[in-house]
């Protein structure tokens, strides 16, 4: 019932355009900064760690931005994960930096995509499949019956998501090999396994390596895509820019801590499309307390 209840809402939502879906996202937005809730605790938590230089007032006024651009962000998978493939890839109006990818997979190497949670990253990932028919990492599903409809939403323009298995990591590197291009969310929180401390905004955050393992053992160059969100409704811009060569250093700690600095850059360009709501310093070093209250 409850799979029934989300398709039909999801089906409903993606045939209204999309200034209406992002409005009403908005109104959805408005409401957790009103009501008290773990989302809203959890972004100005983030937002004060992050952003002390903005003062109590600013970072209230970026919190209250961030849930409205959350809002947005859980309506408009509506559209695209709903609609045509081709409509969905539409609602991407410009696309910056497409060379820098195209240069990259001539040399023959392949290319690391590095799309952090920054805009609307499932419109991003749906350009790279129809454009490059790219391989990605992807974890299981906190709603198990949603497994299958979000896996055909994202592989029905030719993208082919593999688990974060030995099996996945292995598809990625075979990706390569042939030349071909793979993305990954660089700002997850990798399990316990497979990350190290890097610096992320002046916080200790636990940091993958999958990706900087990946750009040292190919030689692939790493090119970082988000997808911003314009105002009223209009669509999106698709950014892509060339990550710092450091990234795919042999020294890990070199790598991890340059991959982090460069999200730093983007986020700033437009922060309030970030995703300050996720607990991305929930692993902490060793005797050091925990920055999140209540469960997740």
């Amino acid at each position: 019932m409850r799979l029934f209840l989300i398709k039909t809402a999801m089906l409903s939502l993606s045939i209204l355009p999309l200034p209406l879906i992002h409005g009403l996202g908005s109104l959805l937005g408005w409401t957790l900064a009103l009501v008290p809730n773990r989302l809203h605790r959890d972004t100005c938590t983030n937002i004060k760690l992050c952003l002390p230089e903005l003062g109590t007032a600013r970072q209230q006024q970026l919190a209250r931005d961030s849930l409205v651009e959350t809002g947005k962000t859980l309506l408009e998978t509506s559209a695209l994960w709903c609609r045509p493939g081709k409509q969905a890839v539409q609602l991407i109006r410009r696309v910056e930096g497409h060379e820098l990818v195209q240069a990259a997979l001539e040399q023959g190497r392949g290319v690391i995509l590095a799309t952090p949670h920054l805009g609307a990253w499932e419109a991003a990932g749906l350009y790279g499949a129809a454009t490059f028919k790219m391989t990605c990492l992807y974890r299981p599903l906190r709603i198990p019956e949603l497994e299958d409809l979000v896996r055909s939403a994202r592989n029905r323009l030719g993208a082919n998501y593999v688990p974060a298995t030995r099996g996945g990591i292995r598809h990625l590197c075979r990706t390569l090999e042939q030349g071909g291009t793979i993305a990954m969310l660089p700002d997850q929180e990798p399990q316990s396994s497979a990350g190290t401390f890097a610096t992320f905004f002046n916080t200790p955050a636990w940091t993958m390596t999958l990706l900087a393992r990946l750009a040292n053992r190919s030689g692939a160059p790493v090119v970082f895509a988000w997808c911003e969100r314009l105002p009223r409704g209009q669509g999106y811009t698709l950014h892509f820019s060339a990550a710092p060569e450091e990234v795919g250093s042999r020294d890990l700690n070199a790598a991890t801590r340059s991959m982090n600095r460069a999200i730093e850059e983007l986020v700033r360009q437009c922060p309030s499309q970030y995703q300050w709501g996720y607990r991305r310093f929930r692993t902490r070093p060793d005797g050091y307390s925990g920055f999140y209250t209540g469960s997740i």
